[in-house]
């Protein structure tokens, strides 16, 4: 393949790319976007592989190499669970940040001969940055994965003058930098590119874990958001244009993502790197010396009693949280979502941007469950209809409908938009404890006089439930 043809290969892979995000960005058109990225990145790899800059005698190399990787991907595709979806996703993105910082030191040992004065200094800066971004992703997508899988614990790691230590860390990096670029051999330049790789290695690790649990959907986009700036890097580093085009769109798109992101929970892009929120930790006593855990009693209801409220019921609405993903009930509550159908009861789901521990975590597990799409609706679109909704089912969900968010200034998640789940004519939360969520906060929701408490495994209540509505 020429070098005129592999560029119109590249071209309409990145069409494609661009297809496949529009896709994404739609329940019902999902499945042809991931299908357009698919054939995208297909045409992508052949272009390449074919291409003018690949020599025959590395062709084996390159397919086994495809063979290997490919396996491996098929094996985690039909193995990982929908609910290990969100550490998978953080594993993947540690892929592309330690690719990138290996092609970053090959490009370094094999290219830099070619170049000199101003070019030179162009893509040792282009080698610099694309190992300093890669080092990050990659090991804040391992921390990122330990918390997910619950390795590492979801309680921020603060240390003591740590935005000093970060900003001592970004002046050594400018300074290893600096030394690297005026470097004037490729063994005198390699000893500030390893300094700096330790530096940025460290820095994610440290980014990290400063990062509470609540904010892990934004960890999870944010990394989205360097891997893809990680590829553009590697691509100016390959002189590839493919690449460039590609990973800025995966960065640009995971960066509107943690904006996104940020904006459900009512933060700044700052204060989640920052970290402190989200930890689990008890909530602190209040200035004046009362307890900051709501006065009152909470009303506990059988699984029978929970079928009978939503027999009679004419309207309901259903709020997943991350306990549905740990019981892997989605296919119990599609049951259930059928039968109350059937029976001329209105269902629907409503969807907190930061249900779960990735963005668009509970759509994907509805979807797996073959939830229609038609009644997922985001909580902007269902928040007005809880007023006149019969019974709302909050299937271990804690924070995102935690009404201190709108009545208690002095909460960590104050400002935060919540689903106004209160304001039905009944609730039901399940629970298997009354454990705090992410944010470490009490839930004045399970004290009020129309709330009830489902205790237990929520796969095993709900199983319940079933049961009884069918009886």
């Amino acid at each position: 393949m020429n070098f005129n043809l592999a560029t119109t290969a590249y071209l309409g892979a990145a069409i494609l790319f661009i297809l496949s995000l529009g896709g994404l960005s739609n329940p019902e058109t999902s499945r042809r976007g991931n299908l357009y990225g698919v054939v995208g990145m297909a045409l992508a790899v052949l272009a390449t592989i074919v291409g003018p800059r690949v020599a025959a005698a590395g062709v084996p190399w390159i397919i086994a190499a495809l063979l290997i990787g490919g396996s491996v991907g098929l094996y985690a595709a039909k193995t990982v669970k929908m609910t290990q979806m969100p550490e998978l996703v953080a594993l993947m993105h540690s892929l592309v940040g330690l690719a990138a910082c290996l092609v970053g030191f090959a490009s370094y040992v094999d290219t830099s001969v070619q170049y000199q004065g101003a070019e030179k200094a162009i893509h040792e800066v282009e080698i610099y940055v694309g190992i300093l971004i890669g080092a990050v992703t990659f090991s804040g997508s391992l921390i990122a994965f330990g918390k997910l899988n619950g390795k590492i614990g979801g309680k921020p790691l603060l240390l003591p003058a740590r935005h000093w230590l970060n900003l001592l860390g970004l002046l050594a990096v400018v300074w290893f930098g600096r030394e690297f670029v005026n470097a004037h051999d490729v063994q005198s330049g390699m000893t500030p590119l390893m300094v700096m790789t330790a530096i940025a290695l460290l820095f994610g690790i440290h980014m990290v874990m400063a990062i509470g649990g609540a904010d892990m959907p934004v960890v999870v986009s944010m990394l989205n958001s360097y891997s893809g700036w990680a590829a553009a890097a590697t691509g100016f580093m390959l002189s590839n244009d493919l690449l460039i085009v590609t990973g800025a769109l995966v960065g640009s798109s995971g960066a509107i993502l943690s904006y996104i992101m940020c904006n459900a929970m009512n933060r700044n892009f700052i204060s989640v790197i920052a970290g402190g929120f989200g930890g689990g930790a008890p909530a602190a006593p209040k200035a004046d010396g009362a307890a900051a855990e709501p006065q009152g009693e909470v009303v506990p209801v059988s699984a029978t009693e929970t079928a009978e409220l939503l027999r009679e019921a004419k309207s309901v609405i259903i709020v997943p949280g991350y306990g549905m993903a740990v019981a892997q009930a989605q296919h119990t509550v599609n049951e259930i979502t059928k039968t109350l159908r059937e029976r001329g009861v209105t269902v629907r789901f409503g969807i907190h941007p930061v249900a779960g521990r990735m963005p668009g975590h509970m759509n994907v597990l509805l979807a797996e469950a073959k939830v229609p799409y038609d009644i997922v609706l985001e909580m902007d679109e269902i928040n007005d209809d809880f007023p006149d909704t019969d019974v709302v089912m909050v299937i271990g969900a804690n924070d995102i409908v935690n009404p201190s968010a709108q009545d208690d200034p002095t909460s960590p998640i104050a400002g935060m938009p919540v689903l106004e789940v209160w304001k039905a004519r009944a609730s039901i939360v399940m629970k298997r404890s009354m454990g705090s969520g992410y944010a470490g906060v009490d839930n004045p929701l399970f004290y009020k006089d129309n709330n009830r408490m489902l205790f237990g495994d929520a796969k095993k209540m709900l199983d319940e439930v079933l049961v009884a509505l069918r009886a």
